[in-house]
């Protein structure tokens, strides 16, 4: 099997994997006992913190071990909105945040918060202008996306940054998800305050993540406990994912620049042979991904108005290929992509979008093999067009 679906998740890295065994088996104590054990797994943590810090230029106790980007982004929205509601009560997203994002802004407009929600144009991509006219004398919090999850369009962070340095009452929050070990973060140059991450995205253990908090910023903490991570996440630590999540973000970091480049080309090889199949519609395309700062390089979008997506999906299947539909929190959703419909494509299309997302271990060879197989299943599916 090919495996294509990178963005909802990735095969762990056998390092990362080898390492969380290891302290899994070595380091079982619980990191705030004050007994020997206890103190060296606290020193784990540490250092897992300090790798961190150093890993993204800032202060290791800038950063909070989270369960994963819900979580991270979760704290940093409503920890946010609570801890500053005396500022004002208004808040500011895109219309294609993550569903941890865009339900986060929900259920804070049901309690009495007002939220705008940016458009985007075709590309998926944010007006600065726009962000702009938007900001008020009440605005506490802006949170916009670093990397789409659906389409890959990439926000221009730093832009949105330097209006932002003019708001300093006003917090910036970044869910950086799809874009750690893939594109540059620089948090200090674009002065974000609060940046959300997932070690499952980049080869690293499910059920860890990472949130930045600036220093000088408050929030409010989403569980009541024992007061670790500075009082902002209670529970006892999963030491060996920490750890392991902490190992997973430097290897993928350290490969950076070289991954985007090759993705970058193997998605406009993957581009280029989708082209020649009329039936599919290529959302957020462009042949040069690689040289291109406002696509991300692992991800592909095309839609097939008229056909259900999760026909195609199994299809591919049966041939050895493993794709997803829009994203993997919304993907058994019976509705069009909140997404696509934002960015202009239209009911049909937004309801027939097949997610394709690269990974390391991906060649030239099984691109060829995809397109191959999908311009078979769609010659198949032609015939029931329009019966979706």
């Amino acid at each position: 099997m090919l495996y294509f679906d990178h963005s909802a998740s990735t095969p762990p890295h056998e390092d990362v994997i080898r390492t969380m065994a290891e302290v899994m088996a070595q380091h079982y104590a619980n990191p705030a006992s004050i007994h020997r054990s206890g103190s060296e797994a606290s020193k784990l943590m540490k250092r897992a913190r300090e790798l961190m810090g150093e890993l993204f230029q800032v202060g290791s106790e800038e950063w909070v071990f989270t369960s994963g980007g819900t979580e991270s982004n979760n704290l940093a929205i409503k920890g946010a909105a609570f801890a500053y509601r005396s500022r004002g009560n208004h808040l500011i997203t895109t219309q294609i945040e993550h569903a941890s994002v865009y339900e986060a802004f929900r259920q804070l407009e049901q309690l009495g918060y007002r939220v705008t929600y940016l458009p985007v144009d075709s590309h998926g991509l944010v007006s600065v202008d726009d962000l702009k006219a938007a900001i008020c004398d009440e605005t506490i919090l802006v949170s916009i996306m670093h990397v789409n999850n659906e389409v890959g369009s990439v926000q221009p962070l730093a832009e949105i940054g330097d209006v932002l340095k003019q708001y300093p009452r006003t917090l910036f929050h970044v869910d950086g998800v799809q874009s750690i070990g893939k594109l540059p973060i620089r948090l200090k140059e674009w002065h974000i305050d609060l940046f959300s991450g997932s070690a499952h995205k980049l080869r690293g253990p499910k059920g860890n993540g990472w949130l930045y908090v600036r220093e000088g910023i408050t929030l409010d903490p989403l569980f009541a406990g024992g007061g670790q991570e500075g009082g902002l996440r209670s529970g006892t630590p999963n030491l060996p994912g920490i750890v392991a999540s902490v190992k997973a973000a430097r290897l993928a970091m350290a490969e950076q620049t070289v991954r985007r480049e090759r993705m970058g080309r193997l998605r406009s090889l993957l581009i280029q042979s989708i082209s020649n199949i009329p039936e599919l519609k290529i959302i957020n395309g462009g042949l040069d991904a690689h040289r291109d700062d406002n696509i991300a390089p692992h991800i592909v979008h095309v839609c097939y108005p008229g056909m259900k997506p999760e026909v195609i999906v199994h299809l591919l299947e049966k041939h050895g290929i493993i794709v997803s539909t829009k994203s993997a929190c919304s993907s058994k959703e019976d509705r069009p992509s909140r997404v696509l419909l934002a960015m202009g494509t239209g009911h049909e299309a937004a309801k027939s979008g097949i997610r394709i997302s690269l990974g390391d271990e991906h060649t030239e060879n099984d691109i060829r093999l995809l397109s191959q197989r999908l311009a078979m299943v769609v010659k198949k599916l032609k015939p029931l067009e329009g019966r979706g």
